[in-house]
């Protein structure tokens, strides 16, 4: 969960969700669904009594690759690092100043999509009107951190002028389609709404009678939006766009960000969803030069570490190295995986060696994180993909699931059907772990087909192995 939530959870108060009774298909009422409580007269005094709104973040489906440091070892890009000496001390003085989850007060070189941020904002502030935006940009050039920061930045103005605004993150590669997306959304109101039970379109009433009731309006940014796109299309975000017409001027609205590494990402919108999303709606994020990387890494290495612990030179060659990619993330994993290395051999200081170390154990794209988060059968799936687009650029999904077949056999796992095969692909590919696309002129007549878009398919293969494990014995029965 990012950093931060803890926090909000202790001061905000409960809301219990009013769920309204809603019939079923057959126009019967269910009976075993909870009744969520009316709010009692102390609770509404403590809601007037706290004006403004929380930041509140969908819980993550998988643990994030970037969480604090147990007592037994560190885990970082999926591996269990061995527990450090402490025999001289450690670099460290804060490491989570240094995790993922870390919102920074400043986001230094990203004032322009602030100021950008604001300016499509600004008729939420100032008449109640939704604005929508469109983030995009490479991984690790501040998105997700900016637009946190920008809706905390918002809540704080909108509490200045009376009026009452709240937010939600969800990152739609942990929440997979809209069904996913409408319960995170509700449960960073309430935790206790229940998993099962409510249609789609029941969630989306009990969000807006709990909007109306409380006369707010509600930015929900949606993080990775071309996974939710490519799994469940337009509809939800069509939805979302429509939501206060009835109440134009009032409360009740939802505005939208919609974040992707993709320029193209809304092209998976209909025409009536994309309406909504102008051409001047969008705010790009380019790739980091290598000097603002410095600058990034510098301010960390001040908040994360002892003085004296890393010298100009060692955060000139993590610059250097995360330049290719222009991503902060990197720069800072590498940083972090450095001081690590250094505390492992009880160094003082971290030395330009333990640099080399860390970019050896650290991929840019996180790759190994998502890879881990596949369960068994997706993950033969790919494995299968990789093994047999080792040496072209696209295989056909039927050539794909003949290497299936036999990667399925090498493992002992049971063989799916047709149908599963192809849901398992489509959750591949609005994973970004595989490119499907349909075949253009040139191929009888019409097939998809599929690339790796982000590794070597040699890299994907070992990795997988790995995660895999032992396998099944060519003897065994």
């Amino acid at each position: 969960m990012d950093s931060g939530c803890a926090e909000v959870a202790r001061h905000r108060p409960e809301f219990p969700l009013d769920s309204p009774e809603v019939p079923d298909d057959r126009g019967k009422v269910h009976p075993d669904r909870p009744e969520f409580p009316e709010e009692c007269p102390e609770s509404k005094q403590e809601a007037h009594a706290i004006t403004g709104i929380r930041e509140r973040v969908s819980p993550p489906e998988v643990e994030s690759s970037c969480a604090y440091p147990s007592q037994e070892g560190f885990k970082r890009g999926g591996r269990d690092m061995p527990p450090m000496s402490l025999k001289g001390g450690t670099v460290f003085k804060d490491q989570g100043k240094l995790s993922f989850d870390y919102l920074p007060e400043k986001m230094p070189h990203r004032e322009k999509q602030m100021q950008r941020l604001f300016q499509l904002f600004r008729p939420l502030l100032e008449a109640n009107i939704p604005s929508n935006a469109f983030v995009y940009g490479s991984v690790g050039t501040g998105k997700t951190h900016l637009s946190r920061r920008f809706c905390m930045e918002l809540t704080k103005k909108a509490q200045e002028g009376g009026r009452a605004l709240d937010h939600v993150l969800v990152n739609c590669r942990q929440r997979m389609g809209d069904d996913a997306v409408m319960l995170a959304i509700l449960k960073s109101y309430d935790e206790r709404f229940p998993d099962r039970g409510f249609s789609i379109s029941e969630k989306l009433n009990v969000l807006r009678t709990w909007l109306e009731k409380r006369q707010t309006n509600i930015v929900i940014v949606l993080d990775e939006v071309d996974a939710l796109l490519k799994k469940s299309g337009s509809n939800l975000i069509y939805t979302f766009s429509r939501f206060g017409e009835e109440h134009a001027g009032g409360r009740g609205h939802i505005s939208l960000i919609l974040i992707s590494q993709k320029t193209d990402a809304l092209e998976y919108l209909d025409k009536a969803a994309l309406s909504t999303f102008r051409r001047t709606s969008a705010v790009e994020f380019g790739k980091y030069t290598r000097d603002e990387l410095k600058d990034i890494i510098q301010i960390r290495a001040e908040l994360a570490l002892h003085p004296g612990c890393v010298g100009g030179d060692v955060l000139d060659l993590i610059s250097d190295i995360a330049s290719e990619f222009g991503d902060a993330r990197y720069a800072i994993e590498i940083l972090w995986n450095a001081g690590l290395l250094a505390d492992e051999e009880s160094s003082e200081e971290i030395a330009a060696e333990h640099v080399r170390g860390a970019k050896a154990a650290v991929h840019p794209t996180g790759m190994e994180d998502r890879l881990k988060a596949l369960d068994k059968p997706k993950a033969i799936v790919l494995l299968a993909i990789a093994r047999k687009i080792r040496r072209k650029a696209y295989i056909t999904t039927g050539a794909a699931e003949e290497a299936y077949s036999l990667v399925c056999e090498e493992y002992g796992e049971r063989q799916r059907g047709h149908t599963q095969y192809w849901k398992y692909l489509g959750d591949l590919d609005a994973l970004g772990l595989i490119d499907a696309k349909i075949s253009e002129k040139g191929v009888v007549g019409k097939t998809t087909l599929i690339s790796l878009p982000e590794i070597p398919a040699k890299t994907l293969e070992g990795m997988l192995v790995e995660i895999l494990g032992t396998k099944k014995s060519k003897t065994a029965k």
